[in-house]
């Protein structure tokens, strides 16, 4: 299936004119021509059948003939709250492999250890549309902008709480954590760890310390690392 994304398209929506870029891609690359049927989801789960009504590399227009409702096929809500990383790869290879196993939310957030302070948003975002499509899944994560960690923390959180940092102290496995949650937040600090101040603001708004395993992990290593315990843990 080659999935498309429209954010735009709602269920009382009847036609689609598709920009550009993807009017070049459908009608050059694709070779797709009037009558041909494609599928597209708005990243709100559902996906649509449309109908090529006019096939034009600059202006492509698409009759909409099927709705389908397409429910997440997890039972929680996560939001990972992670550091950007100093190399813009490593943090993008989190963001694509995390929406591929199945994540809600995603807040970078600038620590006091942080090397990495400026995020392109916009780039972000077209990783994180490219993997929701590649996976073939139908509910786009939402992608808040990047805050300071002392913003961040300073917010009304509901459900599991849980920080992962390397400080030796007291804690428990993430997998034993977040059994039976159904709302989760979990934060990854940067490559230099979490301040022993922002651990303890983060205790204060009673979030638990948690482990992720016996290795010392890479920052987006972990992020995978607990999207992945999440997942196994609600199958």
């Amino acid at each position: 299936m080659q999935l498309f994304y429209n954010s735009e398209i709602a269920l009382n929506t009847k036609q689609i004119t598709f920009d550009k870029v993807e009017s070049k891609h459908i009608v050059r690359v694709l070779r797709k021509t009037t009558g041909d049927v494609l599928t597209i989801t708005n990243g709100k789960g559902y996906l649509f059948d449309v109908e090529i009504s006019f096939a034009n590399d600059k202006k492509c227009i698409a009759t909409i003939i099927k709705v389908e409702e397409k429910p997440k096929p997890w039972n929680y809500y996560l939001h990972i709250a992670i550091a950007p990383t100093k190399n813009n790869d490593r943090i993008e290879w989190f963001l694509e492999k995390a929406t591929e196993i199945g994540i809600d939310e995603i807040t970078p957030i600038i620590c006091s250890n942080s090397e990495r302070r400026i995020v392109k948003i916009e780039r972000f975002e077209k990783i994180i549309q490219s993997a929701m499509k590649q996976s073939l899944k139908f509910s786009l994560p939402k992608l808040n902008p990047s805050k300071k960690f002392s913003a961040f923390i300073k917010e009304d959180f509901e459900g599991t709480l849980c920080i992962a940092h390397c400080e030796k102290q007291r804690k428990n496995s993430l997998k034993t954590v977040v059994q039976n949650s159904e709302k989760i937040t979990i934060l990854i600090g940067p490559e230099g760890d979490f301040s022993l101040d922002e651990i303890a603001k983060a205790l204060e708004k009673k979030f638990q310390p948690v482990s992720l395993g016996e290795s010392r992990l890479r920052t987006e290593t972990a992020g995978l690392v607990a999207v992945n315990i999440v997942s196994y843990i609600h199958q």
